[in-house]
């Protein structure tokens, strides 16, 4: 049994320290000086998809077979890519001229993004929508359109769409997405923009901006080059918008430019490097049309920071 005086002393305790949880802050006039200094502060704006009236020349269609997934171009040929498929036509007359068509069901899973590139047709290539995600490149004669060389990149954060080596560097874009082919807890937010040495390992990696991922819908890049000007030229699966690009100054997210209207729907595509106007040929994957484009240029004040 407590004797009176202990719970005299436990009523006081209690007391005091009832009294300290309730008694109100003393104010601190600098400290809210300073929170009414941040609030007023110019706030970054909303990431809106602005366009500014830039739409790409629609030039020639091309109807080759088996190209859904992306094209390739060079001087003479653009190379339809289809996921286990690469035909090589001749680009004024749309004359099939070659052709490698794999197993269906085989090794060859899923071709993209590709391009020629120091002698030889590169594409991209993943297990997508298989889990988990792995990639490589594969590389083709461009002449003959025979395979010549395979490099495994194994399983990597995503999966690959498009690479490009630029200035020493490789420059890739590994997907993921919101329906199939992407581990549980990742979604198409995850996609990443990265640059690696020779050796494939990565160096730094980037987000895409918040207004680009919201027009790719369930799906991802598809497509994406560095442009003649440095700036970065992307597709997404579906929209008809090429959405163009920078590396930030800070951060960990693409800085977004502006968006071209483009007569082709998302997918991969390639610069045709061969010509001196900007020409982009692209593909129509529910027709299954080849498009050749021309790109307007974008405004300097654009280019500017």
């Amino acid at each position: 049994m407590r004797t009176p005086l202990l719970c005299l002393g436990l009523g006081l305790t209690l007391l005091a320290s009832g009294r300290a949880a309730t008694a109100p802050a003393t104010p601190n006039p600098a400290l809210a000086a300073d929170r009414a200094w941040l609030a007023a502060q110019p706030a970054a704006p909303a990431p809106e998809l602005t366009k500014h009236g830039l739409v790409a020349k629609e030039l020639r269609r091309f109807r080759p077979r088996g190209a859904n997934q992306g094209v390739a171009v060079d001087a003479g040929h653009f190379y339809g890519i289809g996921n286990y498929v690469v035909g090589k036509y001749d680009k004024r007359s749309g004359e099939r001229v070659a052709e490698w068509v794999g197993l269906r069901g085989g090794q060859t899973v899923h071709l993209n993004g590709g391009l020629v590139q120091d002698g030889l047709l590169v594409l991209a290539h993943s297990n997508f929508p298989q889990i988990p995600m792995a990639s490589s490149l594969e590389y083709f004669d461009p002449a003959t359109v025979q395979p010549v060389k395979s490099v495994s990149l194994g399983l990597r954060h995503g999966s690959l769409t498009w690479a490009e080596k630029k200035d020493g560097f490789w420059w890739a874009c590994f997907a993921h997405y919101n329906d199939q082919g992407t581990p549980p807890g990742t979604d198409n937010r995850s996609t990443l923009f990265g640059k690696f040495d020779e050796n494939w390992n990565l160096l730094e990696s980037w987000m895409f901006p918040a207004q680009v991922i919201g027009s790719w819908g369930k799906s991802s890049s598809s497509g994406g080059s560095w442009g003649p000007d440095g700036l970065l030229y992307t597709t997404g699966h579906d929209a008809a918008e090429l959405y163009v690009l920078r590396l930030p100054k800070m951060g960990v997210a693409l800085e977004y430019v502006t968006a071209i209207d483009v007569p082709f729907e998302g997918q991969s595509w390639a610069w045709d490097r061969s010509e001196k106007e900007r020409i982009i040929y692209g593909i129509i994957r529910r027709t299954g049309e080849v498009v050749s484009a021309q790109i307007p240029e974008v405004p300097a004040a654009l280019q500017q920071r």
